[in-house]
């Protein structure tokens, strides 16, 4: 995390701007502007031990090309692509010929829930142990075949070396069928390391961290409680990451998602007791012209999980929506600028124009 911090503080510029900002404050009669920094660390392993295990299921075909199921639910946050991946870089095979069907218990049972952020490490280490166990069987089928040793027998990309002998992976996936080698493999995994007791409040809830910072910068107008987001730097910590576009998507939909958690997202209730905040006409959810004006992301890309996680990656999902908590501390810094900053404000989430207001009117009266 330190590491992060610091980098991001660099690359952000973040004490000339925040100095900047201050000498602007000083001036400015009805505009104030807030940035802040702030880090995240978000822990990743389901609490309740018994959900951390996920099945896959793996057939290679005469063909050359390979199903796959397991028991994570593709919400569009990318697993099924990312899973798929997992398979295609063990076989060295184009990820075209990786399908993948419909989550079902009929062919994966007893599955988690698909949240937690651990998809990808979960159901994509399922996969590779699948993978594994047929890559095992494939091996000493062509090492007892061509009379190699089994180092000798090297899966590249769309073939596979044995000893001097190059073959297409079609070809050698139909001779393996002839020789009556079984091409399927149910796959499991279940993380190491982790317990916890709930009632006693003790052990190891989590497998690893995933880490992130950002820094945003933001003007509110005195006289309404209106803002803008007028720019964001995130630097985040994936890991080695599986597939940096759709990572990159990930922490910037997770962000803006934060964002109206802390700023729109307001749930009113009328004096019977009734949610009127009940739907998309009520409830403001973040809009695409509610983004930061100037939006930059980036992975951090010298990380790399020290678990023996999928690729040595990380979870995306959640943690990176903990980093909108820089929005609200950015309007908070430009609340208190109203006061010289002596106090620090009361700004209640969701912080919405009307609260940023009658916060704003709270500092003129300190």
């Amino acid at each position: 995390i330190a590491r992060v911090v610091e980098e991001l503080e660099e690359t952000a510029e973040y004490r000339a701007r925040r100095n900047a900002i201050i000498a602007f404050n000083r001036d400015s009669r009805y505009i104030r502007k807030g940035i802040a920094l702030t880090p995240v660390k978000f822990g990743i392993s389901f609490t309740m031990t018994a959900f951390n295990q996920a099945g896959a299921l793996v057939h290679i075909y005469q063909d050359g090309s390979i199903h796959l199921n397991h028991g994570g639910t593709e919400m569009g946050q990318g697993l099924y692509t990312k899973v798929a991946q997992v398979l295609a870089d063990s076989f060295q095979v184009d990820i075209s010929r990786v399908k993948i069907t419909a989550t079902t218990t009929a062919k994966v049972p007893n599955t988690s829930a698909t949240a937690a952020s651990s998809g990808s490490d979960l159901n994509g280490m399922a996969a590779y142990d699948a993978a594994r166990q047929i890559k095992e069987r494939l091996v000493a089928f062509a090492a007892e075949k061509w009379d190699v040793a089994p180092s000798e027998v090297v899966f590249l990309p769309n073939r596979v070396r044995v000893g001097e002998t190059e073959i297409a992976f079609p070809d050698f996936i139909k001779q393996a069928y002839f020789a009556r080698v079984q091409l399927s493999a149910a796959g499991f995994y279940k993380t190491p390391k982790i317990h916890w007791d709930r009632k006693a409040g003790r052990g190891t809830p989590f497998y690893y961290f995933a880490y992130g910072a950002a820094c945003t910068e933001v003007s509110i107008d005195t006289l309404t409680g209106e803002y803008l987001i007028d720019r964001t730097d995130i630097l985040h910590d994936v890991g080695r990451s599986l597939n940096p576009a759709i990572d990159l998507g990930q922490v910037e939909g997770a962000f803006v998602q934060g964002m109206g958690w802390l700023t729109t997202e307001e749930l009113w209730w009328d004096d019977k007791g009734r949610l009127r905040t009940h739907a998309p006409s009520t409830y403001k959810i973040p809009l695409a012209s509610d983004r930061p004006k100037i939006f930059n992301v980036r992975l951090a890309e010298w990380s790399e999980n020290t678990e023996a996680t999928i690729g040595r990656s990380k979870a995306v999902g959640e943690p990176p929506f903990m980093l909108a908590i820089s929005v609200l501390e950015a309007l908070s810094m430009a609340v208190a600028s109203v006061a010289d900053y002596r106090v620090c404000p009361r700004l209640d989430a969701p912080a919405t124009p009307e609260r940023v207001l009658m916060a704003v009117e709270r500092m003129k009266r300190v």
